[in-house]
């Protein structure tokens, strides 16, 4: 047997090619907050939806459904229970940049992403009640390692949904405010959503009414430990306090030429 390393054969020109075509694709993933009109064709919906459903997930329990809302008055009301949380968000005094939501409605493209959270059966959990009361610690651990198992499949499905819509040429737009309960108790009937499945987020798509811009990204080298993690990467709570004072404001919704 050789000492040496060959270089991998994975590694070609064209599967290079295919990186840089791929790349341009996520790098041109911009978020749009207000949709122009159009009919958006029902392949395009299953041709994106089909890019969800090869989304990897813990053990190939595929947790996620899709309701394409087609609906205007469902949109618009939809839209109106994102702007009372958006105002509900500013009575507490949040201090939190909330995204104006009233353009939500205006996406040609809108997909409800929901979830069965009694799938996290499916990854390791202590299911027998008395091994549960016996090893309260373990049990809750686990159980917590299951929902982030759940919802990293989820999240992991919608992303290749919204490179499929990049892909396309549409603008997108992930809303993540409709984890409240009263949201949901809202939204479900609209949508014949059953109680046992868990609303997880919105995603919406079609031609941006204005031209999106890309927003600031870290650097690799802020991001990449090699063996070990760096300890320059590391963040005391001042840092971070400081950053969201400071800093979290301009790079959530700044062109990233802007960003200090």
């Amino acid at each position: 047997m050789s000492d040496s390393t060959p270089e991998s054969p994975i590694v070609t020109p064209d599967n290079e090619e295919r990186y840089r075509v791929l790349m341009e694709v996520v790098a041109d993933r911009k978020t749009s907050r207000a949709f122009a009109p159009c009919e958006i064709p029902r392949r395009h919906f299953e041709m994106i939806l089909e890019a969800a459903r090869h989304g990897p997930s813990g053990a190939n329990s595929q947790p996620w459904h899709f309701i394409v809302v087609e609906d205007p008055e469902i949109k618009t009301k939809v839209t109106e229970l994102l702007v009372n949380e958006q105002r509900s968000r500013a009575d507490l005094r949040m201090k939190f940049p909330t995204p104006n939501y009233k353009y939500a409605a205006t996406a040609p493209g809108f997909v409800v992403v929901a979830t069965d959270f009694r799938l996290v059966r499916a990854f390791p959990v202590l299911r027998d009640p008395a091994v549960a009361d016996e090893c309260a610690d373990q049990a809750a651990m686990y159980r917590a390692n299951a929902e982030r198992i759940l919802l990293q499949s989820v999240a992991a499905a919608t992303m290749s949904a919204h490179l499929a819509a990049a892909a396309l040429g549409y603008g997108v737009w992930w809303i993540t405010a409709i984890g409240q309960e009263g949201i949901q108790t809202e939204i479900k009937p609209l949508l014949g959503v059953p109680d046992e499945l868990a609303l997880v987020d919105i995603m919406l798509f079609g031609p941006p009414l204005k031209p999106p811009y890309k927003r600031w990204k870290r650097s690799l080298e802020e991001i990449v430990n090699w063996g070990r993690f760096d300890p320059v990467h590391q963040m005391s709570d001042e840092d971070i306090d400081v950053w969201i004072r400071e800093k979290r404001h301009k790079v959530m919704y700044r062109d990233e030429s802007n960003v200090d």
